[in-house]
């Protein structure tokens, strides 16, 4: 699988994903997206494998990783939700 194809089945995924299980109650109306709404963030290949992180326009505080394993030809699915942001001064600056 190329990146190309790989990212569009990402997209896809997270479409699926977000269109079946959002929250449409934080939104106050119903939500649909299509693969135009998701983004990729980070995308990596090694050897058959790819992994990606993604996330959507929707803020939902959610982000996506997708990693597909060419050795067994299975892709896995995992959805995170930003829970916090902290800052953390370093040195003297």
């Amino acid at each position: 699988m190329d990146n190309k194809e790989f990212v569009e089945l990402c997209k896809e995924k997270v479409v699926d994903y977000a269109n079946t299980h959002m929250n449409l109650n934080c939104f106050n109306k119903p939500v649909h997206i299509t693969t135009d709404d998701v983004y990729v963030v980070w995308l990596n290949r090694t050897l058959q494998n790819n992994k990606a992180l993604l996330s959507t326009t929707i803020t939902d505080g959610m982000y996506y990783e997708v990693t597909y394993n060419g050795d067994k030809d299975e892709l896995y699915f995992d959805a995170y939700k930003h829970v916090e942001n902290v800052e953390f001064k370093l040195g003297d600056k």
